[in-house]
């Protein structure tokens, strides 16, 4: 990491094996308030507050606020805010912009380029219950299941209970909710007020508030779905939630089942140009409903999503039946030791892993 400014960003490596060492590099990268840059090395490149980058290269480009690109390799491309770009180069391509005035209303910058909106309003007020935690040195695990891994570093309070090979990683916070056999709550995720039925995934910095989700669901990157006592959010089984969503329900909203959902909702009817059945979408070569658009072939773009959660699963360990081959990282980091800093786990190599480079480079280097 060179030449960069990183606020409270989530970076994500390929490798999690210490012994299978590999390249990760981040030079000239400014990644703002709560971005993720999700396994891949980026060049001179900006992120505004809540943009992902994901699985990708990233050179010389700009990522607007709350947006998401799993795109390639995106040289010389500047994303505006709030748009939505999924791609796979002679396969399919998903597009969605959300309307004007909607990304403000929850993430913007003001004239001292400090974050704002409902999205920071939303985590400052649980800010201070992860200070106790990173305060000493062996923080205490808050739930005691010997077949589920919560992290000593994410907040677990409240009426709730998690079950069998359920995983909550490190700066996840859970408060006052069930989480069923095999769902995870990946970093930077908040679940508060709401029901897991198992195997579900929120992925990084997803929040759900007043939410009931069957089985299988999966929430996107720093997707936001708020309801309330009044008006619940219910997503049924097998349903894909798309990175940066964002359903801020004024009255209580039901997702049916095997829907694919995007963009901005907040009644009911708003479903109907924001969310397809994955059967309809498989069968599809192009759709425009309402500002997405999906060209190519809609069966890969669904098969490829649905790999992808399992894969999670699997490698989270949600399966797990007691045999080598299903152990997951619920299961293998239950007697992990932390360092902030970790040093090379084999012989005859010296300092740090990964190395650890902070500090002025010439433009030799660069």
């Amino acid at each position: 990491i060179r030449n960069s400014c990183l606020l409270k960003a989530l970076v994500h490596n390929y490798s999690h094996d210490p012994e299978k060492l590999e390249t990760f590099n981040i030079l000239n990268t400014v990644a703002l308030h709560y971005a993720n840059i999700h396994g891949s090395p980026t060049e001179g490149c900006f992120l505004a507050p809540f943009a992902t980058v994901d699985l990708t290269t990233c050179r010389n480009c700009y990522v607007g606020a709350f947006s998401y690109v799993q795109a390639g390799e995106i040289a010389h491309e500047r994303i505006p805010a709030g748009r939505v770009w999924v791609k796979s180069d002679g396969v399919f391509e998903f597009k969605y912009s959300f309307p004007e005035g909607v990304v403000e209303k929850y993430i913007s910058l003001d004239d001292d380029y400090q974050p704002r909106g409902e999205l920071i309003d939303f985590l400052k007020s649980r800010e201070e219950d992860f200070v106790p935690i990173y305060a000493t040195v062996r923080p205490e695990c808050a739930v005691d299941e010997p077949e589920a891994y919560v992290s000593p570093y994410s907040v677990f309070r409240g009426d709730g209970s998690v079950g069998r090979n359920v995983l909550v990683c490190q700066r996840a916070f859970v408060e006052n909710s069930t989480l069923g056999e095999g769902a995870n709550a990946q970093e930077h995720c908040y679940i508060v007020d709401s029901h897991y039925d198992g195997f579900n995934v929120t992925a990084h910095g997803g929040k759900v508030v007043h939410c009931d989700f069957e089985k299988t669901t999966f929430v996107g990157f720093n997707s936001f779905l708020r309801g309330s006592e009044k008006a619940g959010i219910k997503v049924g089984e097998g349903c894909i939630v798309m990175p940066h969503t964002i359903i801020d329900a004024k009255e209580p909203i039901t997702v049916p089942a095997g829907s694919l959902v995007w963009g901005y909702i907040t009644r009911q009817k708003d479903l109907e140009a924001h969310s397809i059945s994955l059967a309809e979408l498989a069968e599809t070569k192009s759709i425009t409903l309402g500002a997405m658009q999906f060209t190519g072939m809609g069966s890969m773009f669904v098969d490829g999503f649905q790999r992808r959660i399992q894969h999670i699963l699997e490698e989270n360990g949600a399966y797990y039946n007691g045999s080598e081959e299903t152990r997951g990282h619920a299961q293998k980091t239950q007697n992990v030791s932390y360092n902030i800093l970790q040093p090379y786990a084999e012989p005859g190599l010296n300092g740090m892993f990964p190395a650890i480079d902070i500090g002025p480079t010439s433009i030799n280097d660069i």
